[in-house]
């Protein structure tokens, strides 16, 4: 902490991890798996579900929850509304009913680079300190390393403020293009409160703690709006305008994530960077080690 600059304003994601990761069968009794994505509209969700399932398939959970497929979207995944099989009416529930059930069903979404299943523990330690909107398939990972006697460190030293950013499983997509200005970047849903545009519009200098709060203020700063879908990618052809430092993981390779760290340094100081990191068996990933960008 002591490296922080004195002066510095500190934004946060606020974003809640959701038990996104759901068991269940289809009608014929053939086992499925559902990654819920984000909502869509009216009442529906994409989602990812393993196992073929066409429009139309209905899909029975616990807790009298069900789902009916109503489209297959060219990235693969599918658009699902949820019910409850005790309503004749097949009325759609909308995110906070879903939320509910899917915190006594559904499973924490660990990234498939842990290669294990979730875990009681992972209910808090998948959290940061500090989450409050429910939304996300994926921690802030940048803000797990606090603690809460951390974390109140730097509330006592810095000017601190929060957005959210619902971290979507596009941001493990991977980067298969020759030309990065040509990757299809994600989109996800965003939200900063008025007194945090504020701060972004003032002259402090800012440390983003992790890429969604990065992308979420250089989105702002080039759009200026407050709430809405996300989809910049920052790149070493794409620097950032707003942003100063940034606290951050280290990222897979050959992913948006690691670009957006060359977007502050460049490639090769990047490249330097993460040779250091193997060679001394520094952890990545979600679980693993930080490093500050001044």
């Amino acid at each position: 902490m002591e490296f922080i600059p004195d002066d510095v304003t500190i934004f946060l994601n606020d974003t809640k991890v959701i038990k996104a990761r759901i068991y269940g069968q289809k009608e014929s009794g053939a086992k499925i798996e559902l990654l819920l994505n984000k909502p869509y509209i009216e009442n529906s969700f994409a989602v990812f579900i393993k196992g073929k399932v066409r429009v139309g398939t209905v899909l029975l959970f616990e807790e009298s929850l069900c789902g009916e497929v109503l489209e297959v979207l060219e990235d693969g995944s599918r658009i699902v509304y949820f019910y409850l099989s005790n309503d004749k009416d097949k009325k759609r529930i909308d995110f906070h009913v879903l939320i509910e059930i899917l915190n006594n069903i559904g499973h924490i979404p660990l990234p498939h680079y842990l290669n294990r299943e979730d875990e009681k523990a992972d209910e808090s330690d998948y959290q940061t300190v500090f989450a409050k909107n429910y939304g996300a398939v994926a921690a802030p990972t940048a803000s797990l390393h606090f603690t809460p006697e951390t974390f109140k460190a730097l509330e006592e030293k810095f000017n601190l403020h929060y957005l959210t950013l619902h971290v979507g499983a596009g941001t493990f997509k991977p980067v298969d293009c020759d030309d990065i200005l040509a990757h299809p970047m994600h989109s996800e849903y965003f939200d900063i409160p008025k007194d945090s545009k504020e701060a972004i519009l003032s002259d402090k200098k800012i440390l983003a703690v992790g890429t969604t709060v990065t992308r979420t203020i250089e989105y702002f700063h080039k759009t200026k709006k407050m709430s809405g879908e996300a989809n910049i990618f920052l790149n070493p052809l794409n620097i950032p305008k707003r942003v100063d430092y940034l606290l951050t993981n280290f990222h897979l390779p050959k992913s948006t994530l690691i670009m957006l760290v060359a977007s502050f340094i460049g490639l090769e100081e990047t490249l330097k960077i993460y040779e250091e990191a193997i060679k001394n068996n520094y952890r990545f990933f979600s679980y693993g080690d930080g490093m500050l960008i001044l």
